[in-house]
């Protein structure tokens, strides 16, 4: 099977807003509590805002209390892990697996079954709502 060509910068700029088009590729944050996903309790699917790869199960979400959606687990081979050792701080970044937009951050702070919280950006994130 062919992987598929990565989207040029000029169609991420086309495709995203400002403020997405800055956290997912430019590694920003959103300000903690501000995210329209933070307090969403529906059943479906969070899917990368850039490419719409499906990252997160909403049975995973969990409130944090951090200000950002967070989740236990992702979804098989749906995100990268990198080292980021950036703002003088050691996190692992969560990448995109199919487009390499930044989501957020992994922390060794969350609930069972993992004891991960991936820690998103409600920029990086749509949401699919599961049909009943």
């Amino acid at each position: 099977m062919k992987s598929k060509k990565p989207q040029s910068i000029s169609n991420f700029k086309k495709k995203l807003s400002p403020e997405q088009y800055h956290i997912l590729r430019e590694k920003g944050t959103e300000a903690p509590f501000t995210g329209a996903l933070l307090h969403n309790k529906e059943t479906g699917v969070y899917t990368c805002t850039a490419c719409g790869n499906p990252l997160f199960n909403s049975k995973t979400k969990f409130e944090s209390g951090t200000g950002w959606p967070s989740f236990y687990d992702a979804l098989p081979n749906s995100v990268q892990l990198k080292k980021d050792d950036s703002l003088f701080m050691k996190r692992v970044e969560v990448i995109c697996k199919k487009c390499g937009s930044h989501l957020g951050h992994i922390f060794d702070d969350g609930p069972n079954p993992t004891g991960k919280r991936y820690c998103m950006n409600s920029l990086a994130l749509n949401f699919k709502k599961q049909k009943s």
